[in-house]
């Protein structure tokens, strides 16, 4: 991981610090969606810790079970250093969405409620966090601009792919989020969408394929494409007719969208190659 600066034996990581700030902005962005349909602040800070925690936890776990399982079991004191990277994406998510369930059960609030309330920021954390991220991309086959050179080599950034389309999908559920015809709604939209994401960056990314260009991560990708269309199909039979049961006047136009979504581009560009280039 690429280190910024160093305080004696305290050391300053990119990644570290791009996760640290995900985690703030995609919070307070969840405790403030929160705060507009009732929830108290303190409830979304509880389910943001828990998620966090469980989240790591289980992208550790997805990525020695699926990724390189004969190595961590015949080196067990690998597992643990988590700081020399290995996590699995879907992993966190999987994860994160049974510590989030467990939770609204002892909460006793809407699953299904504190799940849409929290993808929009969640969304917005994985493009933040994934700008620190030091695993680059397959060796171009033609030389782009926007290639990144590393030890030598001339490397798709995928980390830029999947930040730019993590923004969209972002910007995607926050305008939804005024007009969704039932609760989880916006969970499923995300669920589909980031396995769609991560479809398509996984094309420039390297990691141990089953068929063809298609990988493990194609596979859990499409496990929880079918997953997510059930549960919409499910959830969409239970609202009548159109009816929607929240609508509230959209604060974010279309073009305060597209100026919003520049920005955090460009200012996320800027930065990944000020340290990564």
């Amino acid at each position: 991981m690429k280190e910024l600066f160093s305080f004696g034996p305290i050391h300053i990581y990119f990644f570290g610090l791009m996760i640290a700030l995900a985690v703030i902005t995609g919070g307070a962005f969840a405790i403030k969606q929160g705060e507009k349909r009732g929830i108290n602040e303190d409830i979304i800070f509880n389910l943001i810790f828990i998620v966090v925690i469980a989240g790591v936890l289980g992208a550790r776990l997805f990525y020695i079970l699926f990724y390189n399982p004969s190595f961590y079991f015949s080196n067990p004191g690998e597992i643990f250093k988590i700081n020399e990277g290995g996590l699995s994406i879907h992993g966190g998510i999987v994860s994160a969405v049974l510590a989030g369930y467990i939770y609204s059960i002892k909460s006793k609030i809407s699953f299904l409620k504190l799940a849409d309330i929290s993808v929009v920021g969640i969304a917005l954390a994985q493009g933040i966090g994934r700008v620190g991220c030091d695993v680059f991309g397959k060796p171009m086959a033609n030389i782009m601009i926007w290639g990144i050179n590393y030890n030598g080599q001339l490397l798709h950034p995928a980390q830029v792919y999947e930040f730019i389309l993590d923004y969209i999908l972002f910007i995607v559920l926050w305008r939804r989020s005024y007009k969704k015809k039932f609760e989880g709604e916006l969970f499923i939209i995300y669920l589909i969408a980031f396995a769609i994401i991560r479809g398509i960056v996984e094309f420039f990314r390297i990691n141990p394929v089953i068929w063809g260009p298609f990988s493990i991560s194609h596979l859990l990708s499409l496990a929880l494409v079918i997953i997510g269309l059930a549960i919409y199909i499910f959830l969409s039979k239970r609202v009548a007719g159109n009816d929607r049961i929240y609508v509230e006047e959209n604060k974010v136009n279309l073009t305060s969208s597209i100026i919003i979504l520049i920005a955090l581009v460009v200012i996320s560009v800027f930065v990944f190659y000020f340290v990564q280039g």
